[in-house]
């Protein structure tokens, strides 16, 4: 009898499936005509199969919205970025590379803002106002100075639901710290998963979903490398919200925003409502696009 499911977890050539009407998880295999095809189910695969015996059987994997490599995952919705204040020093470049990544995988992203006790109280003031800018720009913002207080967890947590979660940021922000306050299990996942990762560079990481206010988390803060390879000159510009919004308003349709006459955006720039900071990084980041162009 035919089923759908999602994958909420892989172990050695079993994928464990979440069953859309019992909701029971049913452990199944997949058919051998995947490997001629080339196709790898992932954690997150929505699929149908058979669960006739002890042991299922996918049949199909459904078409995918997206999918990451690190972490391999697929059909994310979210993506919390756990951003430090400090040690890690707050960076606005490497935030929002990692934020134009998650927009081109068409993942909604969220900024979580940890470590703030450990600025002085102008340091905390300056930031918040920057962090501001991040939501004048159409993005979620947590940015509390007790990073890990029960009502901002919770305020979290209620995005889970109905959604594939998936946290990243960089490393020594306090993910692990974060998923341990959402659920502890989660914490400990992650604090085995870097230890192996330490021991050796190739270990083949595990990814789990874990069932958490009506929604499935990802068990493993990912993106472990953050590049521009796959983003052309073209598809920048529609990877910052708030350029987006102003576009339609630019004299010549597919504005770099650049040093084309009647540009929108750099009139709001100028106006003072873009960040500043926002907009340097985009030059910055189409310099560097450019530059693999003439490399390659």
């Amino acid at each position: 009898m035919e089923k759908t499911g999602r994958i909420i977890k892989s172990i050695s050539g079993f994928y464990d499936v979440f069953d859309d009407e019992s909701k029971e998880i049913i452990r199944t295999r997949a058919r051998g005509n995947f490997r001629k095809r080339k196709i790898k189910p992932l954690v997150g695969d929505k699929v149908t199969f058979d669960a006739t015996g002890d042991l299922g059987y996918i049949l199909e994997i459904l078409p995918r919205e997206n999918s990451l490599v690190r972490p391999p995952i697929a059909n994310i919705d979210q993506a919390i970025v756990v951003t430090s204040a400090a040690e890690p020093n707050f960076s606005s470049n490497l935030l929002d590379k990692i934020l134009i990544n998650i927009e081109h995988n068409e993942i909604e992203p969220v900024v979580y803002l940890t470590k703030a006790d450990l600025l002085s109280d102008e340091q905390y003031q300056e930031l918040k106002v920057t962090l501001e800018g991040y939501h004048s720009a159409g993005y979620l913002v947590f940015d509390d100075r007790d990073s890990y207080n029960d009502q901002q967890v919770a305020k979290l947590e209620a995005t889970f639901a109905d959604k594939v979660t998936v946290f990243t940021g960089q490393s020594g922000a306090g993910k692990s710290t974060l998923l341990n306050h959402i659920d502890t299990e989660l914490g400990l996942a992650t604090a085995a998963i870097s230890q192996t990762l330490n021991r050796g560079k190739h270990t083949t990481r595990q990814v789990s979903l874990f069932d958490i206010s009506s929604g499935l988390v990802a068990d493993t803060p990912g993106f472990s490398s953050i590049d521009l390879m796959n983003i052309t000159p073209e598809e920048l510009p529609t990877l910052f919200p708030e350029f987006v919004a102003f576009s339609p308003e630019c004299q010549f349709r597919g504005c770099r925003h650049v040093n084309e006459p009647g540009c929108k955006v750099k009139a709001e720039l100028a106006e003072g409502n873009i960040m500043q900071s926002r907009y340097d990084n985009y030059l910055y980041f189409l310099n560097e696009i450019n530059s693999y162009k003439k490399r390659y």
